[in-house]
């Protein structure tokens, strides 16, 4: 299955507000609404995914422009199952453009990768130079008991043009699953990238399960590793806390 969606924000006295928003099967965007969603100064909208995606064949690509001084959180509410189906591998992609003083908070939830199945995922982000970033990404090699189909996700960010970070994960190869430098043997890889509007250098450091890499230009990379999502989102905010100190949020 093919779709499209996209979504938009601007900044309109002192609130952030939803201008465009279009969305097609299997993906859903879900502005919240109310007294909680007047409450804040960013604009917050879940990914809604169908129970079925992504299905081996599913091409899905979301665009999101976040204008000057505008704030947008992109959150998912549910794990995405990446699922096999006729030989085709499936992709998800998000591209995002953020202006001058805006920042994108982007949150999804896990993404369970099942046996046979064969998924990529692309995260493009184009940053103004005093735009924010935070993009946090959580990987599960299988439900329990059960061997990893193969995945590829992308992560790449830039600058005015210039590189901040470009990387691209995989899981599902034993051999590679195995290694010290990769998964180590863990089910669970957790990334975090948090580029803030400054430049002041952060330290490298590392804990138990988990590691922060200072980026060429500014921001940060946090990875943990964990037997299970709760262990490696704990050990993954251990290591943004670590950090917390240099970087200077929206």
């Amino acid at each position: 299955m093919r779709a499209c969606a996209q979504l938009g924000v601007v900044a309109r006295e002192g609130r952030t507000v939803v201008r465009a928003l279009r969305a097609q099967a299997p993906l859903a965007l879900v502005p919240r609404r109310g007294v909680t969603g007047a409450a804040g100064a960013e604009a917050v909208v879940h990914l809604v995914g169908s129970a079925s995606t992504p299905l081996a064949g599913d091409d899905v690509e979301l665009t999101v422009t976040v204008g000057p001084g505008a704030h947008l959180v992109l959150t998912g509410v549910a794990a995405a199952v990446a699922l096999p189906g006729a030989g085709r591998p499936s992709r998800t992609v998000l591209r995002a453009t953020v202006a001058d003083g805006g920042s994108l908070t982007y949150r999804p939830e896990p993404t369970v990768v099942t046996a046979r199945a064969d998924h990529e995922t692309v995260l493009d982000v184009r940053l103004a130079q005093t735009a924010t970033l935070h993009a946090r990404d959580v990987l599960v090699a299988g439900r329990t008991g059960e061997r990893a189909g193969r995945y590829r996700g992308t992560v790449r960010v830039t600058e005015d043009g210039r590189p901040l970070l470009v990387q691209t994960q995989e899981i599902g190869d034993p051999l590679l699953d195995a290694s010290p430098a990769h998964l180590a043997g863990h089910r669970v890889l957790g990334t975090e990238v948090v580029i803030g509007p400054g430049s002041e250098p952060v330290s490298p450091a590392c804990g138990e399960g988990w590691s922060l890499s200072p980026l060429a230009v500014r921001g940060m990379l946090a990875t943990a590793v964990g037997h299970d999502a709760v262990t490696a989102a704990r050990r993954l905010a251990g290591a943004v806390a670590a950090a917390a100190s240099h970087l200077v949020g929206p």
